[in-house]
């Protein structure tokens, strides 16, 4: 449970003015709309479903998860080898960028706001790159935020971006991106609950449409986001 001395960090950390530009990325979702696979609020509700079951809530949060708990114990290694694990599974161009991007933008941060030599931040030393997750993970330890929130905190920023870019891309009104949010947000807690409890042997981002999109995206001839 989370105390109100520490909702505000969390709240600062998953917001959408944290300067790591994640708002520039629409993770193949402006090429689904393009290629018409999304076209109403009802398969943008479908498509950000389908990628937060079965990409974050089966890799990315458990990952997330377990870097948090190296960066809490200091076990560089273990980090390093989440991390590593997660950059090689970012199976296109644009996604690696992304999230070597937003690592560096948030270690940055990190490093301006808490200083260099703060203990948490030099286990960001030894990746190359640093991934997104990593970063947060390391802002979860530092900033002694509960796992459990901050996983949802992570997701529920990711589905706050996915919503943002079907509001820009297709006819999308704010009342339609709010309800949006409030079915998805209600799902939230369960796709973290399940991710908790997933072991080693059952991570998984086996998401084919996902991919193609993502590949899709990196020459699609006219386009707001990066990827």
């Amino acid at each position: 449970m989370i105390n109100p001395n520490q909702l505000p960090k969390l709240l600062q950390l998953a917001s959408p003015m944290l300067p790591v530009g994640g708002y520039s990325y629409s993770q193949g979702l402006e090429w689904a709309i393009e290629s018409g696979a999304v076209t109403v609020a009802e398969a943008v509700e479908e498509w950000v479903s389908d990628v937060m079951e079965l990409v974050l809530g089966r890799f990315e949060l458990p990952l997330l998860k377990r870097m948090a708990l190296a960066c809490e114990e200091h076990d560089a290694t273990a980090l390093q080898n989440w991390n590593e694990l997660f950059v090689s599974a970012r199976d296109t161009a644009e996604s690696r960028a992304e999230t070597q991007q937003m690592g560096f933008s948030l270690t940055r941060l990190l490093r301006d706001l808490q200083g260099e030599r703060e203990p948490h931040l030099q286990l960001l030393n030894g990746l190359n790159p640093v991934s997104f997750p990593a970063a947060y993970a390391c802002a979860v330890a530092l900033w002694k935020l509960p796992l459990k929130e901050s996983l949802e905190a992570y997701g529920w920023s990711w589905i706050e971006n996915q919503v943002a870019v079907a509001m820009k891309t297709m006819p999308l009104g704010q009342v339609a991106g709010q309800r949006l949010m409030l079915s998805l947000g209600e799902a939230l807690p369960a796709w973290v609950e399940r991710a908790w409890e997933l072991s080693d042997e059952q991570l998984s981002n086996f998401a084919p449409l996902y991919s193609i999109a993502g590949c899709r995206h990196e020459s699609q001839y006219s386009r707001l986001f990066r990827s």
